[in-house]
């Protein structure tokens, strides 16, 4: 301010100066000061010029430099130009951290929505556009209300109780396919809400797995120790004869034996299930693995059955498996073991193994049994699910073995087959990927390579 009031004086100064030599002797002091108020007049406008383009620039918001040289106008512009670049940069870095902020949100496995004061949807995730069917175009800032038409949801949006989350299904759920959503209410800032879903569908079926699997391991153990309690108490309250009391004690022996069946099988899942995967460098026998079910399969046949089953057995010789040994024998006994059991007295069970042109094996066992409705195939190999819970327990089935077969084969690379048609038998087969077979020929191949090269 004090330098724009130095140049106003000597602006005036001057041409008061310039009047006064003008003027001569005649009229000096009037010209001088005519001058003056000339000079101060010229000021006042150069330096409005210089405000007005300042204000000019300011409301064009330009980013082109403007050059208004030194003092109060060009100060004036030095300053705001360098609270404008600051402004800038700092907008420039809020918008880098929201468009973070809203890539991580982008990101999160749950979905995320966030809601104004009157409940209209401001923005949300892909995630939760998948689990309620929102449309990026169509959806924003329309209430949530008319679009999640739950009833759940919308008695929990109507009650404002947002302490806790709520179920509800998703919008691709249906009958066949239920999906489950977890979702909680959060708000924030002035009246602002953030909608948090997660799809809880794998939670909800472990659940209902994990309370499945207690109900019928309890049944399961039940019904034998009841039994064994019943012939406990006659064995020691009633006097019985010694054909009595053998014939209790091999039913008593019978049910122990279930028992440890069981406890056998849930052992092996457990063991499956928790267990590093196969190696694929230790090779098993296709012929001793075929010799043990070969062997197995009569005698289960001549103990169930008072008439043995015709049983057919086919191999390819000279043929190995890479994996676990006990694995595949308890994965091929469990299929021929429960042909045996559901299979007719004197009807046909056939089983093979068959080296596929593409390098593959398939392992199949087809029986002749009362065969399986189409309904029940995709649970056949869940653990407990049986076709007919009374004929299993009558025969001594656990139902677990097929589980066993699922995870052994899944641990294997190989794939389960099921084909049944009702009255007509069912077939079984496992499919095993070409590395995991090897020919006798590719070994011996193998080790006169090795032989060389030592």
């Amino acid at each position: 301010m004090f330098w724009r009031l130095v140049t106003l004086v000597i602006i005036q100064t001057c041409a008061a100066g310039a009047g006064w030599y003008l003027a001569g002797d005649a009229n000096q002091s009037n010209l001088a000061l005519s001058f003056a108020l000339m000079g101060g007049f010229a000021w006042f406008v150069m330096d409005s010029v210089r405000g007005l383009r300042l204000l000019r620039w300011l409301r064009a918001g330009s980013g082109a430099d403007l050059t208004l040289g030194s003092g109060l106008w060009g100060e004036a512009y030095d300053r705001v130009r360098r609270l404008l670049r600051t402004s800038n940069r700092m907008t420039l870095e809020s918008d880098n951290r929201l468009k973070d902020f809203l890539a991580a949100l982008q990101a999160s496995p749950n979905g995320v929505v966030l809601l104004d004061s009157e409940t209209r949807i401001e923005w949300f995730n892909q995630t939760a556009a998948e689990h309620f069917g929102f449309d990026a175009r169509r959806d924003m800032l329309q209430h949530i209300g008319n679009l999640v038409r739950d009833p759940g949801f919308t008695a929990y949006l109507s009650a404002r109780d947002f302490l806790h989350d709520i179920t509800m299904p998703g919008r691709e759920s249906t009958m066949s396919k239920p999906v489950k959503l977890s979702v909680h209410l959060h708000p924030y800032g002035e009246g602002r809400m953030l909608l948090l879903s997660r799809d809880i569908t794998a939670l909800e079926q472990a659940e209902a797995m994990r309370r499945d699997f207690v109900a019928n391991v309890s049944h399961e153990i039940r019904t034998p120790l009841t039994v064994l309690a019943g012939f406990v108490e006659t064995l020691q309250t009633l006097a019985l004869t010694e054909q009595e009391r053998q014939q209790y004690l091999g039913l008593m022996s019978h049910q122990a034996q279930r028992m440890q069946t069981l406890v056998n099988d849930l052992l092996t899942l457990s063991r499956l299930e928790g267990s590093p995967l196969p190696s694929v460098n230790e090779w098993v026998s296709v012929d001793l693995l075929m010799d043990h079910c070969e062997q197995e399969a009569g005698d289960l046949s001549r103990i169930l059955w008072s008439q043995p089953h015709e049983l057919s057995f086919e191999r390819s010789r000279a043929c190995e498996l890479a994996g676990s040994a006990v694995e595949l024998h308890s994965a091929v006994s469990n299929l021929v073991s429960n042909a045996i059991r559901y299979t007719p007295v004197g009807k046909r069970i056939d089983v093979a193994f068959r080296l596929a042109p593409d390098g593959a094996a398939v392992f199949i066992v087809k029986d002749q049994g009362p065969g399986i409705a189409q309904e029940h195939l995709p649970r056949l190999t869940e653990r407990f699910y049986r076709v007919d819970r009374s004929r299993s327990r009558d025969t001594g089935g656990t139902g677990l073995g097929l589980a066993i077969v699922k995870h052994v084969t899944q641990r294997h690379g190989a794939e389960l087959s099921i084909e049944s048609v009702p009255g007509k038998g069912s077939s079984f087969s496992i499919t095993f990927p070409p590395h995991r077979v090897r020919r006798e020929l590719d070994r011996q191949a193998s080790h006169s390579a090795r032989a060389t090269v030592a």
